[in-house]
């Protein structure tokens, strides 16, 4: 390590301190977010509250004492509201929607469930970056792949129909008529599912290497009575069967490719001539500098832990990053065969591309 006379700012040092408490401090939390969700605690103040502890432990079915320590651990956190007047708990409406409501658009709390499943892998993935070798998708903590789901469905749910879908150049009426569309790298088969609800004329196909997802989507198409219409097949996005759809769709997956170039070109190859691939990817800047800021910090992180180790544990050589840049988008689809790449539509988390032959 470099030693140093630079003499120390102790104001700039007490910043970065509270920063960094502030940091452990939600390090420690998200742990009790990913329980919270787990056992029902966030319902059940919806549920009981105003409420004390040991109203909401026996609406959740905990001991009251641990209740007691995990509600004030929201208070602290600003995840709860504390009357001190009654010693009462309760969610507001922003809480109540982000925390408590799995339908609602701003469900949130699924998220602290993928980020404790990355501590779970720490160790390995430590080594991994250490090494430089690969971490497959499928060699994570099995919490990965429903945090997945449960954190991304909400926004698929509010966007991927009302908003995206009506972006592309003649898919929804396509999708209307009976459109055949493939969705790849479709994991627990949420946007698949919303497709096919939506549509119900079109035939719908998912597909993913990872096969307990596959398993799971088509539990889950079941239980949404869809699966008359929407099937789920293991394979990868540069082997995955058929021809002809006049819709294939990438939700936040071909960044975590080895081999983007080699899925944009079988794309091409199973696309009908006029048909289009919807390309939905992290919202990122064109340069590191443009994607210093809350949501960037979230992305590279989960690109260092999650997406570059899944893109180096595969063939093709690529490690494209969650923060690829547009430019770096079109160049994949150009090599693929593509000719035409435009920014749909936007939120926030995504970006909304629609590539067409």
């Amino acid at each position: 390590m470099t030693t140093t006379t630079e003499q120390l700012d102790e104001a700039a040092v007490g910043d970065f301190v509270q920063r960094f408490i502030t940091d452990l401090a939600a390090a420690h939390h998200a742990v009790t977010v990913a329980i919270g969700d787990r056992l029902g605690l966030y319902r059940a103040i919806a549920q009981a509250g105003p409420a004390s502890e040991r109203e909401i432990a026996a609406e959740a079915g905990c001991d009251e004492r641990y209740t007691r320590e995990w509600l004030n651990a929201q208070a602290a956190s600003g995840y709860c509201e504390y009357d001190p007047a009654t010693g009462r708990y309760s969610l507001s409406a922003a809480q109540r929607a982000c925390l408590a409501d799995e339908s609602s658009p701003t469900f949130l709390a699924a998220g602290m469930l993928l980020a404790g499943a990355l501590f779970k892998d720490e160790e390995r993935l430590a080594e991994t970056i250490r090494s430089g070798a690969g971490f497959g998708w499928g060699e994570h903590h099995h919490d990965l792949y429903a945090g997945v789901e449960r954190f991304f469905r909400p926004g698929y749910a509010a966007n991927l129909v009302t908003s995206w879908i009506p972006a592309l150049d003649g898919v929804q009426a396509k999708l209307t008529e009976g459109a055949v569309v493939a969705d790849v790298g479709c994991g627990f088969g949420a946007s698949t599912i919303l497709l096919a609800q939506a549509f119900p004329n079109a035939t719908i196909v998912g597909f993913d290497n990872h096969e307990p997802s596959i398993e799971a989507a088509c539990a889950a198409a079941e239980h949404a009575g869809v699966s008359d219409r929407v099937r789920f097949e293991v394979a990868s996005a540069q082997d995955y069967p058929g021809d002809g759809y006049d819709l294939v769709c990438i939700f936040d997956a071909l960044h975590d490719m080895g081999d983007p170039v080699g899925a944009a070109r079988h794309i091409r190859s199973t696309l009908a001539d006029d048909g289009t691939w919807l390309l939905v990817e992290p919202m990122a800047g064109d340069s590191v500098a443009a994607n210093l800021h809350p949501m960037g910090r979230l992305f590279y992180s989960a690109s260092t832990l999650v997406c570059t180790p899944s893109a180096r544990s595969q063939s093709g050589g690529w490690a494209l990053g969650a923060q690829a840049t547009d430019e770096q988008l079109r160049s994949i689809a150009e090599q693929g065969g593509f000719t035409r790449f435009r920014r749909a539509v936007e939120t926030p988390v995504n970006r909304v591309i629609e590539v067409r032959p």
